[in-house]
């Protein structure tokens, strides 16, 4: 069974019918990837969109984008996507302003356009005249600048935050820390290049001077497993002998050294007056065995 959806249109002939239903306001008309895009004119823009809708059967808006080209004297370009439901078909349609001249607004064609001109407005400051509520829609009430344009601050001009002391939210210029401002631009799915300590350890060896590749056995061996080299056992504490208890060693070895020396020194001479001395008996002493 077939879809029930049509099949999707060709290309062929998209351009000359679109120059032919449009006219005047036709500039210019590429086909690339396989979509038609066409330029017309930013002050015909109402009759193109009618003509679109009504002769070649676009009768979908589907999105306003906005892209900005500093460069150019008319910086922003302002792209239209339509879709033809019944050929299941579509096109995009541009036109090229500035921060003053407005753009046609075609709310009256497409009401759904009055919040899609909205965004715009909001992220590029392209004005849309014809629009009954031309206001900003994603940022923030007092908000300064557009943020989609190529010259405005990554960190915008002002931040808000919820004070404690003014109990309500609060708008501060904005002020970055030092530590926030370092970026990293690697992409995560290549993984991180950080250096941690210790990864210097999982790093194969290299020869000295410039790095160079190691031959198969020294990877081999850089790449085995490393193995700590365990410290030799004591030696085991034995008592054969008696030097290798200690008893009977005095716990003071300096002393007992000096007292040795003090025994093995020789007797002192005697003199001639103490050898020519008489013993003197004490008085009332007796010799032994004798009363």
């Amino acid at each position: 069974m077939g879809s029930p959806a049509p099949k999707y249109a060709t290309n062929e002939g998209v351009i000359d019918a679109v120059r032919a239903a449009i006219g005047g306001a036709f500039v210019d008309g590429v086909e690339a990837v396989g979509e038609v895009a066409v330029t017309v004119k930013r002050e015909a823009l109402v009759a193109v969109m009618t003509a679109l809708r009504d002769k070649l059967a676009y009768q979908q808006l589907m999105e306003i984008a906005g892209v900005d080209w500093p460069e150019n004297p008319e910086r922003f370009e302002v792209v239209y996507c339509l879709l033809s439901v019944t050929k299941n078909h579509r096109i995009r349609v541009h036109v090229w302003t500035d921060e003053e001249k407005p753009v046609p607004s075609v709310t009256g064609i497409w009401p759904v356009a009055g919040w899609l001109e909205r965004e715009v407005y909001d992220m590029y400051g392209v004005l849309f005249s014809g629009n009954p509520d031309l206001r900003r829609i994603l940022t923030d009430y007092g908000f300064r600048g557009h943020p989609q344009r190529k010259d405005f601050p990554l960190t915008g001009f002002v931040e808000l935050r919820y004070s404690e002391e003014a109990k309500r939210v609060v708008y501060e210029p904005v002020q970055l820390a030092q530590d926030f401002r370092s970026f990293d631009f690697m992409s995560p799915w290549e993984g991180a290049e950080y250096v941690l300590p210790g990864d210097e350890k999982a790093k194969l060896p290299e020869a000295k001077g410039a790095p160079t590749p190691l031959k198969a056995d020294e990877i081999k061996k850089a790449d085995a497993p490393k193995t700590e080299a365990k410290a030799p056992p004591p030696t085991p504490k034995v008592t054969e002998k008696k030097e290798d208890t200690g008893a009977g060693e005095p716990a003071n070895k300096e002393a007992a050294k000096k007292s040795a020396g003090a025994k093995k020194a020789p007797p002192k001479a005697k003199t001639a007056s103490t050898a020519s001395k008489p013993a003197t008996k004490k008085p009332g002493a007796t010799p032994r065995g004798k009363k």
